[in-house]
């Protein structure tokens, strides 16, 4: 069964753990801007939204790449980036329509998330459960639930 993460931005209280634990899993280091998930902050709007690759199964990312630097993971399904194959000629981050990956000029290479080999560090550091890691074709089951949970007589919401 392929994992994704699901992020729940109502649940974020901005405290940036996530940064944390993913730039220390990765690097060795407390680093929030070597993170491959990072938490954007709607201050005057009082809210805060983790982002990261959403792990498309039609990657533009890996169709991009000249090289094929980046592949999948049998067991995760993560598209993951091989160090020893990319060039870091940045055409992924063009191609990624997300803007989840990112060039890192201390290496010269790309990177991006890679589920943390099956247990993203991410997830467990979260405090709230903002950021869980679900069976991948339950990523919309929430939304769809308080979708319906919204409607009147067979009549949806409106938004």
């Amino acid at each position: 069964m392929q994992k994704s993460l699901h992020i729940i931005p109502e649940k974020c209280t901005g405290c940036t753990q996530c940064e944390i634990a993913c730039s220390m899993q990765h690097d060795g280091i407390f680093s929030p801007s070597k993170s491959r998930i990072r938490v954007f902050k709607f201050h005057d709007e009082g809210r805060f939204v983790p982002y990261t690759c959403t792990q498309c199964s039609e990657a533009w990312c890996q169709r991009a790449c000249p090289t094929g630097a980046i592949g999948i993971n049998g067991e995760t399904g993560a598209k993951v980036v091989s160090d020893t194959v990319c060039v870091g000629c940045k055409v992924c981050t063009i191609a990624c329509p997300f803007g989840t990956i990112n060039y890192v000029a201390d290496s010269g290479k790309v990177a991006k998330c890679d589920l943390c080999d099956g247990d993203p560090a991410c997830v467990k550091a979260c405090p709230t459960g903002a950021i869980v890691f679900i069976d991948a074709q339950n990523t919309g089951f929430e939304r769809m639930r308080s979708w319906a949970a919204k409607t009147d007589s067979g009549t949806p919401a409106k938004a």
